[in-house]
C-alpha cells in the first residue's frame, strides 16, 4: 500500500490492484493536505483556510465535516481485501479541534524518494554510477508536478513548492553523475532542455557549460555563461554567482580540472560493483523496514494506550472476578 503525492493523489496497492483517486478538487485538497500533515494534528479552521481561502461558506466547519465522512469512506473502500487488510491502510482521526491522519504502515512516495536521494548523495564521490542509477529510480517516482490537482491553499502549495526543489536537486545530482562517468555527450540536449525550463536555475548552467567544454566545445560554453548572465541581469538585476563566474574563468584559461578523468564503469558482474550494488539494495530494503516497524510500533503502542483506557473505564467500580482457568468453579 502507498499513498502516492508525486503527481496525482492517489492510494495505490499494486498486491490487489486497489487505486482510489479522489475525483473532486476539495477531495484532493483535503487528501494532500493530510497526508502533507500525516501524524500532525490540522485544526478545523486551516483545512477551512485550505479549501476555501478567503471565501468560505456559510456553514464551513459542516461542509469539512462532508468531506471528511467522503474521504473516510473512500479510503475503507473494499476491493478483494479481507479485515486485516483493510486495517493497514491510512486512516483519519478526529481530534478536539480538527483531523490527524495515521500513515502506518502505508509510506507515501515522497518519503521513497526522498531515501533514494539521499542514498545517492551519501555514494556520489566514490561510486557516480551506482548513484546515477538510484537517482533514475528516485526520478522514476514522479507522474507530474507533486500534489497535481490538491494545491488550493498554503499547505499543498508550501509542500509542493519544496518536492519541486527537492526534484531539481535530484537532477542536477544525476547529470553531475554523468559527468563523472564520462557521458557529457549524452547529457548536453537535456541540460539544454533544463537551462530554458528553468531560466534562473545556475547549476543546470553550469553543468552544461562542462558538458560542452569536455565535448571540445569551447565557444559554446562560454555562449551559455552569457545566456544565463543575460538572462540574470534582465529578470532579476544580479549578476550570476560566484560558482558560475568561476567556471567561465576556468572554462576561458583551460583549466585542466574540467578535463578530470571519468570513473570507468566496471566490465561485466565485477565482483565489487555487485557487492556495492547489493550493499545499496540492502541498505534501502534495511531502511525501509526500519521506516515501517517505527511506523508500527507507534501505531500498536497508540492502540495499547487506547485498549488499557478503555479497559479501566469498563472495570471502574466493578467487583473482583475469579481469573478465568483459576481451578475454581
Amino acid at each position: 500500500m502507498q499513498l502516492r503525492i508525486l503527481g496525482l493523489v492517489e492510494v495505490r496497492d499494486e498486491q490487489t490492484g486497489l487505486h482510489l483517486l479522489p475525483t473532486g478538487a476539495k477531495q484532493r485538497a483535503l487528501l494532500g493536505a493530510l497526508v502533507v500533515k500525516a501524524e500532525h494534528h490540522v485544526s478545523v479552521e486551516r483545512l477551512i483556510d485550505e479549501l476555501w481561502g478567503e471565501h468560505p461558506p456559510a456553514n464551513a466547519a459542516n461542509a469539512l465535516q462532508v468531506h471528511v465522512a467522503r474521504l473516510r469512506r473512500m479510503l475503507a473502500r473494499p476491493q478483494r481485501q479481507d479485515a486485516d487488510q483493510r486495517a493497514q491502510r491510512p486512516w483519519i482521526m478526529t481530534t478536539s479541534r480538527g483531523y490527524t491522519m495515521r500513515l502506518a504502515p502505508v509510506e507515501t512516495d515522497a518519503a521513497r524518494f526522498g531515501r533514494l536521494t539521499d542514498q545517492a548523495r551519501r555514494i556520489l564521490p566514490h561510486d557516480p554510477w551506482q548513484a546515477s542509477e538510484l537517482l533514475r529510480r528516485a526520478l522514476s517516482l514522479w507522474r507530474g508536478p507533486a500534489l497535481e490537482g490538491s494545491v488550493l491553499g498554503d499547505i499543498c502549495a508550501g509542500r509542493a513548492a519544496q518536492l519541486e526543489e527537492d526534484r531539481l536537486a535530484a537532477l542536477e545530482m544525476l547529470y553531475e553523475a554523468c559527468l563523472r562517468t564520462g557521458r557529457h555527450g549524452e547529457i548536453t540536449g537535456e541540460l539544454v532542455e533544463l537551462t530554458t525550463d528553468h531560466p534562473l536555475r545556475e547549476g543546470f548552467y553550469g553543468l552544461l557549460m562542462v558538458a560542452y567544454y569536455r565535448c571540445g566545445r569551447q565557444m559554446e560554453a562560454l555562449r551559455v555563461y552569457d545566456r544565463a548572465r543575460g538572462r540574470m541581469v534582465r529578470e532579476l538585476g544580479v549578476e550570476p554567482g560566484p560558482a558560475l563566474r568561476c567556471l567561465m574563468e576556468a572554462v576561458l584559461r583551460h583549466d585542466p580540472a574540467l578535463a578530470s578523468a571519468p570513473v570507468p564503469r566496471p566490465a561485466g558482474p565485477c565482483r565489487g560493483e555487485a557487492a556495492t550494488s547489493e550493499a545499496v539494495d540492502t541498505g534501502l530494503a534495511v531502511e525501509e523496514e526500519i521506516a515501517r516497524l517505527r511506523l508500527r510500533i507507534e501505531h500498536l503502542q497508540r492502540e495499547q494506550t487506547h485498549l488499557l483506557r478503555r479497559f479501566d473505564e469498563l472495570t471502574a467500580g466493578t467487583p473482583d472476578r475469579v481469573p478465568v482457568g483459576s481451578g475454581h468453579l
